[in-house]
């Protein structure tokens, strides 16, 4: 039987994670690299997002990070409109109530929420900000991944989110990739630094 394989990959703004779609939308089949028959995303990433994003031909992954017993950490850098204070970070990091599904209320679990000063080394966009438009860099750590989480938790404190990375799950990291990049990874590896036990 044929090895399954994992790989990281740097979503770029404007792809949704999917390889098919009937909408004219940019897919991951056209990232520069030769998928294996079979590859699929763990998790997602909104169109409009960036960063870390998981591929692996192994199904059971996606039940053993998301459905297993102990939580997995995801982090984010987050740049939002106007300034932040830290009496909001403090509201982020109790937890804050956001819109879910179905027109109820979710209240987000406590997480680790902190100030950046503006990250070095990240990709250049396509429409920067005015020179007049002030922002505020956030990092943002959660064990949960409702819908449009971040996005709808910084709106809850009047914030407009500009841009979204997920800069790693777990131990796997971005580090210096860019926009489209992909490593493979051995599977040892791959369940190791995600704190998997394979079953």
């Amino acid at each position: 039987m044929q090895a399954h394989r994992y790989f990281i990959i740097y979503k770029p703004v404007n792809m949704v994670s999917q390889f098919v779609s009937t909408h004219e939308v940019n897919l991951l089949h056209q990232l520069d690299f030769t998928f294996p028959e079979g590859t699929h995303a763990i998790g997602r990433l909104d169109q409009n997002s960036e960063g870390l994003l998981l591929l692996t031909t192994n199904k059971k992954i996606t039940k053993l990070l998301f459905q297993g017993p102990v939580p997995h950490t995801r982090t984010y850098l987050v740049q939002v409109k106007n300034k932040v204070t830290e009496e909001i970070v403090k509201k982020l990091a109790a937890g804050i109530e956001i819109s879910a599904t179905n027109g109820l209320v979710f209240k987000t679990t406590p997480c680790l929420v902190n100030m950046l000063d503006e990250p070095i080394g990240l990709s250049k966009v396509d429409k920067p900000l005015h020179p007049n438009v002030q922002s505020s860099w956030l990092e943002i750590c959660l064990t949960e991944g409702r819908f449009h989480q971040v996005r709808k938790m910084v709106a809850a404190v009047n914030h407009k989110c500009i841009r979204l990375i997920r800069t790693s799950i777990e131990q796997i990291e971005i580090g210096t990739m860019q926009p489209g990049d992909v490593i493979e990874f051995e599977e040892e590896k791959f369940f190791r630094l995600l704190h998997l036990h394979a079953k």
